[in-house]
This record gives structure tokens, C-alpha cells and sequence, in this order.
């Protein structure tokens, strides 16, 4: 590929890149999409002209391609330029190797998380750019002086005043009133959802998931050697219940926002479900939600069954990996006393700004704002999206950082959403994560890396790509 050819497809790359993220950022992100998927290797264009080319200083484009150099993407030879290093191959199994279990295989084999973890329409990633990480900082200075050297060790159960904070939070948000006692910290709801895998099933117990479901859900069980049962729920008419033969052991349901569907979903539909299934256990996954829709959920604290897992990361930042479960109270003590013994508890300091940041109302203000912000974005997509030849559902706008599209029967959203990746938009297809016998398709997007303008211009040149696409 010739120079300028190279100059022009990595000012494509920069300018699909959010325009809220900094200008090094942008241009890590456009460098590190062009060495790992369209770039055969060779040397790299002048840093001159690529800087010139986006109109950036000539130090910000030096910073990074340090930070591509840390990552073995680039090579610097004294005199020579700077070479792109395209990540090795995997190598070919050796028959004497000894194989991954049956679990990981299985895991690996179904459809995970993309490795691309950003870009427009990228799903399941808020408003990482618009959050107060100022004030964030600022909590941190607070809590890491010589009298709190005990956050530096680990935690027995969880920080006690975050667990405080937490249960005033869902009172606020969630009409949840539960005690302190019935809260766990954990990290994440992948690590929430882990140890209730671990502690209700063993190895061959069956459980039970909504079709279309969320895939981290999915691996976490299949990791854990547990027979998955899938049944559809369409939001007009509930699930089409086929019962697993055996007892269920759990059932994990989508709280009051389904995910991947971005729609509500129905207590009445989950009740109908469980009498159906009557599963040892219900966990329900508060994904995301939104301050009034609490009326779907299922969760009782003060029952002996009913548990809940929430996080952090989708009202805030990914990287925060703090979440939380709820309960019954007969469980809190050996479910932390295990969590202890398997994961190691720690992030104190994390938890204790975590803490401070719920009490000072800030974890409200933030909300309250940014998902006031989403609802204007989700209607911007879906007014767009909503007239395209084929669609027949656009979620409706919800305040959400999820929107999806559903198509008619025959649409290949798997070949869609590999066609708009080479136009740099990031989207998920439906079908992956639906059961077999469960034939919709449709695109998963999110709205939390977009806004203003830009969200403007990449809707159009979503709906334009779709358009040709779809017909």
C-alpha cells in the first residue's frame, strides 16, 4: 500500500473516532485500527504528514505512537522510520499439546465480547468522556492519608459504609428496602453472577435464560459446567416456554430493562415464568434501569429466593469493576464468607470513593443528568433507524445507553454487522445470543460514546450504509 493511501485511510480512522475523546486518543484508537486490521506491515508514513493530515501537533501523534510501541504494534530503527509490527499469529495447536477443558472450549467457541471496546455505536459503553472525573479525583485525595492505611489490605465482606451507600441508593432508585447484612460487594457483575453460579449450582444443574440473553451471563454458566436452558420472550405476548426436563436449579432473568433488547420488561411475564419453571433460585440482572421503572422487577428482599445483581459500570465507567448483589438473608454470610475463600477481596480504596461519591449525592446528580442526555440521543437513532426498508422494532427511546433494531426473517445481521465494521461502526448482532429456534435478528448499538454532532453525522452514515445494506 503506498504512502498516501495510508495517510488517507488513518484520516478516515481518526475522524470516525468520537469527537469528545482527546485528540491522542483519537489518534491511538485510528493507529491501533489500521495496524491490527487493514495494514500488512511495512514502514509507517511520515509523522509529519500524518500529523499534518488530521491537523494535530507533531508531539501528540509522538506521544502515540509511544503508547503503540508499549503495545508491540510499532518499532522505532534508529535512522530507518518507524515500522508497523502486525500482532503474530496464534500458532498452529501442537498435537502433543494437552487441549483446554470442554468448559473453556465451549466458551470460546460461542460469540464473546468483541475485542474492539470502543467506537461509534460500540453497545454496553456509557459516557465515559462527560464524567466528573475531577471531582472523582479529588475523592480519592481525600480517602488515601496516613489514618486510612487499613484500605490498603483486604476487605472482609466489603466496605461498610459503601454498603450503606449502597442500600440508600436502591431505596432512592430502585424501591428497594433491604439491610446492610444482605449486600455483597463484588466486582462486577460478571463476578456477582460468578459467585452465584458457584454458591446455588453444580456441576450439570440446569438453568434457565431469556432468549434473547445477555452473552457475558451465558459464558459465566456455560464456564461453570451448568446445562443452559433458553426460552424466548417477546415483550407483546412473554416467553414461549418449552420446560427443561429436569429441576431448575436457577433462573437468571433481565431486571426491568431487558438487555439486549433495550425495551421494558414485565413483572406479570417473569411471574408466569417462574410458576412454570419453579427454579430453586431467581437472580435478576439490573442491567440498566431508569428511576420509575422498578414496577417490573421481581426482586423481594425479604424472600428466601429472589436475588439481585447490579454494577457500577454502566451508570459510570467500565473500568470501575465494582458491583453489587442482594440477598436473602439466610445466604449473606457463607455467599461472602465464599466470595472471601475464591476472589480475594480488595479495592479498598476504590470502594471508599465509591462510597463518598454516593453520599455526596454526586452518583444522583450524574445520573439524573447523563440519562436525561441518553434519552435525547436514543431518539435522535431512532428516528433514523425506525424508517429503514426491513426494520420491523426500534426500541423505543428509554434513557438507556442501549438501543436495538429488529429486522424481518432472511436479514443476515451477522454479515450487517461485519459490513458496517469496515465503515469503523461498531454494532453487535442480535441473532448470536438468541436460542436456536429463536430466529430474530437485529442490530445491538449504544449511545454512550456519541454526541452532538458527531452523533449526528454517524447516525446519517449509519443509516445511509444500512440503507444500501438492507436492500
Amino acid at each position: 500500500m503506498e504512502p498516501q493511501q495510508r495517510i488517507d485511510q488513518f484520516v478516515a480512522l481518526y475522524r470516525a473516532q468520537p469527537g469528545r475523546l482527546s485528540k491522542q486518543v483519537r489518534v491511538e484508537q485510528a493507529l491501533r485500527l489500521a495496524i491490527t486490521q487493514h495494514w500488512e506491515g511495512g514502514r509507517l508514513p511520515a509523522h509529519r504528514a500524518l500529523a499534518q493530515a488530521i491537523g494535530c501537533a507533531r508531539q501528540t501523534l509522538a506521544n502515540a505512537i509511544e503508547t503503540l510501541k508499549g503495545e508491540a504494534l510499532l518499532k522505532t530503527a534508529h535512522g530507518q522510520g518507524t515500522w508497523i509490527r502486525r500482532p503474530p499469529a496464534a500458532p498452529s495447536a501442537q498435537t502433543s499439546a494437552a487441549p483446554l477443558s470442554r468448559r473453556a472450549r465451549q466458551v470460546l467457541g460461542a460469540p464473546g465480547s468483541s475485542r474492539i471496546q470502543s467506537g461509534a455505536f460500540m453497545p454496553g459503553i456509557p459516557d465515559i468522556a462527560r464524567f466528573p472525573m475531577r471531582r472523582w479525583r479529588q475523592l480519592y485525595g481525600s480517602v488515601t492519608v496516613a489514618q486510612n492505611a487499613l484500605l490498603l489490605s483486604y476487605s472482609t465482606g466489603g466496605y461498610g459504609p459503601l454498603k450503606r451507600a449502597i442500600r440508600d441508593f436502591l431505596a432512592r432508585w430502585r424501591n428497594i428496602d433491604c439491610d446492610v447484612d444482605q449486600i455483597i460487594i463484588t466486582d462486577g457483575t460478571h463476578n456477582g453472577i460468578e459467585l452465584c453460579a458457584m454458591a446455588l449450582t453444580d456441576v450439570g444443574d440446569t438453568v434457565a435464560m431469556e432468549s434473547p440473553c445477555y452473552w457475558g451471563a451465558r459464558n459465566i454458566f456455560a464456564a461453570a459446567g451448568l446445562e443452559i436452558a433458553m426460552t424466548a420472550w417477546h415483550p407483546d405476548h412473554g416467553h414461549r416456554l418449552t420446560p427443561p426436563p429436569g429441576p431448575v436449579a436457577l433462573a437468571y432473568l433481565s431486571g426491568s430493562h431487558h438487555y439486549p433488547l433495550s425495551v421494558p420488561t414485565s413483572a406479570r411475564h417473569k411471574t408466569q415464568l417462574i410458576k412454570a419453571l419453579t427454579p430453586t433460585y431467581v437472580l435478576e440482572d439490573d442491567y440498566e434501569f431508569t428511576r420509575d421503572d422498578h414496577t417490573e422487577l421481581l426482586f423481594d428482599p425479604t424472600s428466601a429466593r429472589h436475588l439481585l445483581v447490579g454494577s457500577f459500570s454502566k451508570m459510570m465507567f467500565p473500568g470501575l469493576r465494582l458491583g453489587y448483589l442482594v440477598v436473602p438473608h439466610h445466604l449473606a454470610e457463607p455467599m461472602n464468607r465464599l466470595r472471601s475463600e475464591l476472589f480475594r477481596e480488595g479495592r479498598m480504596l476504590d470502594q471508599a470513593v465509591l462510597a463518598q461519591f454516593i453520599f455526596d449525592g454526586d452518583l444522583d446528580s450524574w445520573c439524573r443528568r447523563i440519562q436525561r442526555d441518553y434519552l435525547g440521543r436514543q431518539q435522535v437513532l431512532h428516528d433514523q433507524l425506525c424508517r429503514l426498508p426491513r426494520v420491523t422494532r426500534v426500541s423505543s427511546p428509554s434513557s438507556t445507553i442501549s438501543l436495538c433494531v429488529e429486522f424481518e426473517p432472511g436479514v443476515d445481521d451477522i454479515a450487517l454487522s461485519q459490513a458496517l465494521l469496515k465503515e469503523h461502526l461498531i454494532v453487535r448482532p442480535l441473532s448470536l445470543v438468541c436460542a436456536p429456534g429463536d430466529d430474530r435478528a437485529g442490530l445491538v448499538m449504544g449511545v454512550g460514546m456519541l454526541s452532538g454532532e458527531t452523533l449526528t453525522r454517524e447516525v446519517q452514515r449509519l443509516r445511509q450504509h444500512l440503507t444500501a445494506l438492507l436492500r
